[in-house]
């Protein structure tokens, strides 16, 4: 009886690991590498795909506005995994990935939301886009003097669960910011932007998420 016992409790923790392993969601691309497929924006002027990177703005011209290239699917709490490089000539040379947040209705290329920002100033900071118009929050400038890789491929991560939102550039966390306005949404498009006012070339790759 004894052994019938064990082995009927064997098979229920062996059911119950199973269905929770199943719930686990597994990470996926955001991005294929060959096309635009699950994104929109500006693809003929602004955006565009080179040897597998996304791609925005110019380096020989001003990016006259902000512009951003966004996920067709919105999503929730998950962890953002993507790699970067900026670099620019002159001007405002800034750009960033928004989440939580939506298309604008004035002007149309603006987008509302959460942005973990990237450009001298605001690496690796958080900002509120079109709402609040402020960085929420911000590390300190001799942890991205030792962190960053100016002009080279860094990796930028987004944890974002029930409010609490941390940064991490290259390994290291350098924002760790608790929303406490219960009335902002906490779910939202994915946009990469190029900000406007400079001439600044930036690139995206290996966009990877999980949701939680």
């Amino acid at each position: 009886m004894a052994r019938h016992i064990h082995l009927a409790l064997l098979a229920g923790f062996l059911l119950l690991a199973s269905c929770l392993h199943s719930a686990v969601i597994e990470p996926v691309k955001l991005f294929n590498g060959r096309n635009f497929e699950g994104w929109e924006g500006d693809t003929t002027h602004t955006w565009r795909i080179v040897e597998g990177t996304i791609v925005g703005g110019s380096l020989d011209k001003e990016v006259p506005h902000n512009n951003f290239l966004c996920t067709r699917k919105s999503y929730s709490d998950f962890v953002l995994k993507v790699k970067f490089k900026l670099s620019g000539t002159k001007g405002f040379i800034n750009s960033g990935v928004q989440f939580h947040s939506k298309r604008a209705t004035e002007p149309a290329y603006e987008m509302v939301g959460y942005q973990a920002d990237l450009g001298d100033k605001f690496w690796a900071s958080l900002y509120d886009e079109s709402r609040r118009n402020k960085t929420l929050a911000a590390p300190d400038t001799a942890l991205i003097t030792k962190i960053l890789k100016p002009n080279e491929w860094n990796d930028y991560e987004i944890h974002s669960q029930k409010g609490r939102i941390r940064l991490y550039l290259n390994g290291t966390m350098t924002v760790d910011y608790t929303e406490e306005d219960k009335s902002l949404p906490q779910s939202g498009i994915i946009g990469l932007q190029i900000h406007g006012g400079g001439s600044a070339l930036v690139a995206f790759k290996d966009l990877v998420i999980r949701e939680l």
